[in-house]
């Protein structure tokens, strides 16, 4: 097993639940990231609509993942538009003259 592959057992809180979870020993800081994010979405929910339960706010915030995680991989599906490089005159008018350099070698 190489150092990448080594796995490391941590306990999460998510609304007040632990969950016991193996990873990779460098996935920890997103993990943990993740999970504040989560608990936040709960912690949102629980405070806009205090008289839903548990089981509905964990709802709405996997559901705003996901919506979040959709949007981001569409964004990343979108071809990104190729900027037309832009030369100065003077270093286009030297291209041209290389150019027809070039062209009166061959011919």
């Amino acid at each position: 097993m190489t150092m990448s592959d080594s796995t490391n057992n941590i306990t999460v809180i998510i609304a007040g639940r632990p969950f016991p979870l193996r990873i990779k020993e460098g996935d920890e800081p997103i993990i943990r990231r993740i999970v504040k994010e989560v608990n936040d979405k709960i912690a949102l929910f629980q405070n806009t609509y205090p008289r839903k339960d548990r089981q509905d706010w964990l709802s709405m915030a996997l559901l705003t993942c996901a919506v979040d995680l959709h949007k981001a991989q569409a964004t990343l599906a979108q071809p990104m538009p190729i900027a037309e490089p832009t030369l100065d005159p003077q270093m286009s008018d030297r291209l041209s003259h290389i150019d027809s350099m070039l062209a009166s070698l061959v011919n």
